[in-house]
């Protein structure tokens, strides 16, 4: 028996080298017993937290459950990815006032897009590295049980990630480390093999309020407790239909996603960036406005954004979710007549939904 401990505890140390390898900033291990977490995950979706996200619920509690989702799974090899553009190396933390300052009133006119949505389509590259990681294991000790996930599936990542010690769940629901904030994607390989697991660390946050007070529509409505209906993520890239006339002006220039509460942040001030050239920024959407990106035609959508997790939204949300920052730069004394005629040039778009989102945003210029 002590052998095949031995054996195992080096073939986790094995793993967790060839992860690094792979480009994942840290692997670590841990058991798949969520039980704990079913209570509170229940009770999240019985107030509604979850909106249009059926997906949520659609599973039951399988997602506290992953030996129900893949037969014979005890262990869960976790990962975590750094995605911040490699250029943030060398400009010695100013990124985050930079990113801040987009923001502000002053700087209404430009589009502000979700940093992890600036480069590749995060699913692809964890996907691709996670299973060479799973082939490499193969290669060592033959056939074994296990499925690959990154946010693909009704897994509780974050409650994974935190077990398996590679960081603590923060008050706005996102994964901390210590060494990396928040700024990294989450994947893992449920496998059957029983490998040593590792320590979960304890919470660092302390009495900070700073990600509840910071979000722009306090879609955190306590510590640990996430109103995705509220949440601007949620409003941009998961809603389907019209995005509630009240909270449209909170919203401000936050076209794709947002990253408020990651932003202000103390922890971010570790964040650390990619080692890898798919999370660099493509089709200059760090400095684009939206006038710019409102002009792209399907064409240029489709194009542009192929290989992006944007893509997915479609056009037509893409150009609902410009319409909203457009108006809202009114408010913020950024009304141009530029803006104007862009939203005039799409007021009699086929599609009602965009239609709708265009006329709002003409009243906030004072236009009916």
């Amino acid at each position: 028996m002590a052998v095949i401990d031995q054996n195992l505890s080096a073939l986790a140390t094995t793993i967790k080298a060839w992860g690094r390898e792979l480009g994942f900033a840290d692997v670590r291990i841990s058991d798949v017993d969520l039980a704990q977490q079913e209570a509170g995950f229940e009770a999240w979706l019985e107030l509604g937290y979850h909106g249009e996200m059926d997906y949520m619920a659609a599973h039951g509690m399988k997602r506290a459950r992953p030996a129900e989702l893949v037969p014979g799974a005890i262990r869960a090899i976790a990962v975590r990815m750094d995605y911040l553009p490699r250029a943030y190396q060398d400009d010695q933390g100013s990124w985050r006032p930079r990113e801040q300052a987009r923001l502000a009133p002053a700087a209404a006119g430009s589009a502000t897009i979700s940093l992890y949505a600036r480069g590749r389509d995060y699913h692809k590259v964890l996907r691709s590295r996670l299973q060479q990681l799973a082939d490499r294991i193969k290669g060592e000790i033959g056939e074994f049980g296990y499925r690959v996930f990154t946010d693909s599936a009704p897994v509780m990542e974050v409650a994974l990630a935190q077990k398996a010690g590679l960081g603590w769940r923060g008050k706005h629901t996102l994964l901390l480390n210590r060494e990396a904030g928040s700024f990294f994607f989450l994947g893992e390989i449920l496998t059957d093999l029983p490998l040593p697991v590792d320590q979960a660390i304890s919470s660092h946050c302390g009495q900070c309020s700073a990600c509840i007070d910071v979000c722009p529509t306090q879609a955190i409505v306590g510590p640990y407790r996430l109103d995705a209906r509220r949440c601007i993520s949620y409003l941009t890239i998961e809603l389907k239909g019209s995005i509630p006339v009240e909270l449209r002006p909170l919203i401000g220039n936050r076209v794709y996603g947002c990253d408020d509460c990651q932003l202000f942040c103390p922890w971010n001030k570790f964040a650390q960036p990619s080692t890898l050239g798919d999370f660099d920024v493509r089709n200059g959407l760090d400095q684009a406005t939206l006038v710019e990106l409102f002009g792209w035609s399907e064409e240029q959508f489709n194009s542009r954004m192929e290989g992006s997790p944007i893509r997915r939204i479609g056009y037509q949300r893409w150009l609902r979710n410009m319409a909203v920052g457009l108006g809202n730069a009114a408010a913020a004394g950024a009304g141009s007549p530029e803006i104007i005629a862009a939203l005039q040039q799409r007021s009699d778009y086929p599609s009602e939904l965009v239609r709708e989102h265009v006329a709002w945003a003409l009243q906030q210029h004072g236009i009916d």
